[in-house]
Order: C-alpha cells, then sequence, then structure tokens
C-alpha cells in the first residue's frame, strides 16, 4: 500500500491509497481519482514529508510504536463515525437540506445519496463531503 499527496486542479489537498505506483498511474489517467471536495478529477502527486528509519536509527523502536496500521487507522474513522454522526441512511439529502434550512436541529449526519441529489446539495449551498467506508469487520 503507498499513500500520495494529492492536490486537485482548485487547490484542494487531500490523501490517495493506492496499491502501488502503476496502480496510481492507471487510476489517474482514467479520471478514477476525484477530489472529495469538489469532485474534480484533474488531480496530481504533491510533494510529501517521508522518514526513512535504518536499522540503527535510535527513534526507530520509538516510531515503531507509535505507527498505526492502515486497518487500524480505518477501524478508528468507522468507529468515531459511528459513534459521533446520525445515519440518516438514504435521506441524506432530504435531511442535508433541512439542517441547512434551519427546520432542522443541527447536527452530525451521515446516509447515502445519488449524484443528483448530490448536485443539488451543492447548488443549494450545502456543505458536505463524500467519504467511502468500507464495512470493517469487529
Amino acid at each position: 500500500m503507498i499513500i500520495y499527496d494529492l492536490k486537485c486542479e482548485k487547490g484542494h489537498q487531500f490523501e490517495g491509497w493506492f496499491k502501488d505506483r502503476q496502480a496510481w498511474i492507471l487510476q489517474n489517467s482514467q479520471k478514477l481519482v476525484s477530489c472529495p471536495v469538489c469532485n474534480s478529477s484533474s488531480v496530481e502527486i504533491i510533494p510529501s514529508s517521508i522518514t526513512i528509519i535504518g536499522k540503527g536509527s535510535r527513534t526507530a523502536d520509538k516510531n515503531r510504536e507509535t505507527e498505526l496500521s492502515v486497518a487500524r487507522t480505518m477501524k478508528i474513522l468507522h468507529q468515531y463515525i459511528d459513534n459521533n454522526f446520525e445515519d440518516v441512511g438514504n435521506k441524506f439529502a432530504e435531511t442535508a437540506l433541512k439542517i441547512h434550512y434551519g427546520d432542522e436541529e443541527k447536527r452530525n449526519i451521515k446516509g447515502t445519496s445519488t449524484p443528483q441529489e448530490e448536485e443539488n446539495l451543492k447548488e443549494e449551498g450545502v456543505q458536505f463531503i463524500k467519504i467511502s467506508l468500507p464495512k470493517m469487520d469487529s
């Protein structure tokens, strides 16, 4: 697994996780990589900081203790969203609009929406973030 820092043509920065560099090249060339903020598929890799830990490094053991695996990080994210967001199912767009216009109390919600509903939310000025969450085993 390789994680790249990415930026879309509008300047939004985000991470992309790929099997390897070839997977990045293939997916990006097919416009399958898109910005989670604006959905632009004009995306490029940007420089990121790296750390190289050698065998003789004094901090190697300390860093290993604090590193989180990809699976563990995803599990933490999944748990946070489950614990802090109300699941409104396929009523996401409807509920988001009601919250936006003050017809319902402001709160964190999660759910599903169609591309047309997402476009409508954007037109109405409703801010939302699309996050794909795989079902995690317990």
